[in-house]
């Protein structure tokens, strides 16, 4: 721990302890990847006084990316699945935060971690199509 990061911790908690105001939100990012597995055999059922029983061994199906935002204060969650997690994708979830998602907050104040595809780059990077109306 050093003092950039305790500084950067300072501001989330700064930034956690405001209160509510609906048009600048806070909203928490994070995203994974996953396994997708399937079962190779059928699982046991249930039976009285024996839980349910599954087998160790799976198929695995690939990876999706889950993207995760959620706003504690409003009790607001949204999850987005995709194949990869790369700049572009990272940049598609911050545009459809900003025009779906508070089209008319002030401002999106989001809290995230420091992956490489999480930086302002990506977005200037990316080349997202213009928003539908726009000239």
């Amino acid at each position: 721990m050093n003092g950039e990061f305790v500084a950067a911790m300072e501001d989330v908690l700064d930034l956690y302890a405001e209160p509510y105001d609906p048009s600048r939100p806070v909203v928490c990012f994070h995203e994974t990847s996953t396994q997708l597995l399937s079962d190779v055999r059928e699982r046991f059922p249930v039976q009285p006084g024996r839980p349910r029983r599954q087998d160790y061994e799976h198929r695995r199906g690939g990876t999706r990316n889950l993207f995760l935002f959620c706003e504690p204060l409003a009790g607001w969650r949204h999850v987005a699945t995709t194949e990869r997690r790369t700049m572009v994708d990272f940049a598609y979830q911050m545009q459809w935060l900003v025009d779906v998602a508070y089209p008319h907050a002030t401002v999106i104040r989001v809290v995230l971690d420091n992956l490489n595809t999480h930086r302002m780059a990506s977005l200037y990077e990316t080349s997202l199509p213009p928003k539908p109306g726009a000239s």
